[in-house]
């Protein structure tokens, strides 16, 4: 199985850290970002990456070059136009390959436990898709994901739903696992309501059409970095506690 990361867009609400580096390469203690979800997912057993890449394209790829430094191989594509999630896996799709693969965002950071677990699930069920979800007071700055308790089968996923209105606590972690007919459904996506091609609707779309798309909660460690306070947050708690990634008994949320 190989991993894809979207890792492509700059990250405006980052303000001035993002100015000369794409957000996924910004510090967090000791590594990097992006460092520390290839790490993880490396520990997870993976060991073939796809890197989707467009902001500052070069100062990912120079710096990870093609994998053999850290132990692994590394594929990039690059996204000519940041036209959102929907987009950027869209042109990873050859590089992907036709077999099922796990993907995560270039942002997000989470307790390496939930890898292998993910994996795990995923190879022990006959799911199309598996959403990584987390617990939020309201998801309405991620997006909502409703799912039959009985069978944890994902009914409904709502992108960004206003403030208050969600009647579930469960949130899109921004991590997958696919089968590739996911491909199927990027390419017929609309744009959205704010002018992207969001992996959101594929899902929406393979619910509608009948796909097993279920639902996985996450356990320890969750955060969207978002914004300079999300990173400084972070920083904070590994200073702190430099085992606050691993130590599964935490609960923190970030940002969605």
């Amino acid at each position: 199985m190989k991993a894809v990361i979207l890792a492509a867009g700059r990250g405006t609400r980052m303000r001035h850290l993002t100015d000369d580096r794409p957000k996924p390469m910004i510090d967090i203690g000791k590594q990097r970002i992006l460092e520390k979800i290839i790490d993880s997912i490396h520990r997870a057993g993976i060991g073939r990456f796809v890197v989707v890449t467009g902001y500052h394209a070069n100062l990912i790829e120079d710096h990870f070059g093609d994998g053999r430094a850290f132990g692994i191989q590394i594929t990039y594509v690059r996204q000519p136009v940041l036209d959102g999630t929907g987009g950027a896996l869209r042109v990873a799709q050859e590089a992907a390959g036709g077999e099922p693969f796990l993907l995560t965002f270039g942002d997000i950071i989470t307790t390496p436990s939930n890898y292998p677990a993910i994996l795990d699930h995923y190879r022990h069920t006959a799911y199309d898709a598996l959403l990584g979800v987390n617990a939020m007071d309201d998801p309405c700055q991620g997006a909502a994901v409703y799912i039959d308790e009985k069978s944890q089968r994902v009914r409904k996923i709502i992108e960004k739903p206003p403030k208050g209105t969600s009647t579930t606590p469960w949130n899109n972690s921004g991590l997958f696992v696919f089968s590739p007919c996911v491909f199927e459904y990027v390419h017929r996506i609309p744009l959205s309501p704010r002018g992207e091609y969001e992996l959101t609707d594929a899902i929406r779309l393979m619910i509608e059409d009948g796909r097993a798309v279920g639902a996985l909660p996450l356990k320890g460690f969750w955060g969207d970095l978002a914004t300079p306070e999300d990173v400084e947050q972070l920083r904070r708690l590994i200073e702190e506690d430099e085992n606050i990634l691993t130590n599964i008994s935490q609960n923190r949320t970030g940002h969605s």
